[in-house]
């Protein structure tokens, strides 16, 4: 069946050089007759071939989210090898994939070039994300893919797209298995993940390598994280030895989650969760922590959203840096894609002056690898972090 195209503008084929995966609205000469979630030919103004692409909506400022730059059929075969990639690589990773490791993210969208694709692997049980109408028109060789390659060891398949699209027809359910629960380990450290209750997937992995940081760092220590979710942090801190640990988390259900994960593991009697808004908290707390963790969810959804997450912020770190004793270990995330790494550093750095006091950057922190930036694709960059000393 042959696909139906969209044209660019003249010269506007020059971008495509830079395997930008998104076609904007802005770049668009014409169009044929093309609905949401259709596979599309990209052509320059001339006709000649560009790219495949998944067609986003005629009225999305992202019209298309390119899926290759060559002329291939994406049919079941495609989907396979992209995902069979994608596993490899992660196994490849030393340390990614060991017995005391069981849990990773399998595609990450872009990164693996395969736009609007959120896969996780919880020990067995998979967690698929669409978030383009095209990739869950997909699902069926996606599905058949996921039970190729992982075998014998596949237990389950959720699709939680419903949490993602919000088309009135898509609903979250289960395509193999019936299983909502089970314990993960991460670097040695256990996990209670359920993904039908769960924000997200069920479990923030891209803090791997953050939380690995934090509990080395938290010996002795009293901790404090904030926003903790399902104590992820937290658990890192106490298994490794930290005297005491408080977790703080607006929701009563995280705050019950992060005890229990606290509870499978060691050393839970050292832990105290407080269903509190952080920020007034921060303005209470104790000034003998040890370290503190600021984890807090994405300020900035859209660009729009940028001055006001800025100024969230720098209030929170503001608040936070007030009351910390020095030598306190700070370490304070931003999840915003649209939030720059230097902005947010700018932000850290205003909140230092608003305080009056000095602050050494430590450690520039970010994703772990299997979260891949594409090097062509800036804004797959979203997590990023300093581990600060307060002085």
């Amino acid at each position: 069946m042959e696909l139906k195209s969209v044209y660019l503008q003249k010269g506007r084929e020059r971008a495509m050089e830079r395997r930008h995966p998104w076609i904007f609205s802005g770049g668009i000469k014409k169009e044929d007759p093309v609905n949401e979630g259709d596979i599309v030919t990209v052509r320059d103004s001339t006709g000649a071939f560009l790219a495949i692409g998944h067609y986003q909506n005629p009225n999305a400022s992202i019209r298309i989210k390119i899926l290759s730059f060559e002329d291939v059929l994406l049919e079941y075969a495609w989907w396979e090898n992209r995902l069979r990639e994608a596993w490899d690589m992660r196994h490849s990773i030393p340390g990614m994939v060991n017995p005391e490791t069981n849990a990773f993210r399998w595609v990450f969208g872009e990164g693996d070039g395969i736009p609007g694709l959120i896969i996780d692997w919880y020990n067995g049980h998979v967690v698929i994300q669409c978030h383009t109408l095209g990739i869950y028109n997909a699902l069926d060789s996606i599905q058949r893919a996921i039970t190729s390659i992982a075998g014998e060891r596949l237990q389950t398949i959720y699709d939680k797209s419903g949490d993602t699209l919000h088309h009135d027809a898509i609903e979250s359910a289960f395509l193999f298995g019936d299983t909502q629960e089970t314990t993960i380990l991460e670097n040695g450290n256990s996990f209670t993940v359920n993904w039908v209750e769960g924000q997200k997937t069920g479990f923030f992995l891209d803090q791997r390598d953050n939380r690995k940081l934090v509990g080395e760092m938290s010996k002795n220590k009293k901790v404090l994280n904030a926003f903790a979710y399902s104590g992820g942090f937290s658990v890192y801190a106490l298994n490794n030895g930290a005297r005491e640990v408080h977790s703080v988390d607006l929701s009563k259900k995280a705050c019950e989650l992060a005890d229990q994960n606290a509870a499978l593991n060691s050393n839970a009697t050292a832990h105290r969760s407080f269903a509190s808004d952080v920020q007034e908290f921060l303005k209470t707390m104790d000034n003998d922590y040890d370290v503190v963790i600021l984890d807090p969810p994405a300020f900035a959804k859209r660009k729009k959203a940028v001055h006001k997450a800025v100024q969230a912020y720098k209030r929170l770190n503001a608040t936070a840096i007030q009351h910390m004793k020095p030598g306190t270990l700070l370490f304070t995330f931003s999840c915003s894609q649209n939030v720059s790494t230097q902005m947010f550093t700018d932000t850290i750095r205003a909140a230092a002056i608003e305080t009056g006091r000095p602050i050494q950057i430590l450690k520039e922190l970010r994703q772990p690898a299997d979260h891949p930036e594409n090097i062509f694709f800036p804004e797959g960059h979203y997590l990023k972090g300093l581990m600060l000393r307060v002085m």
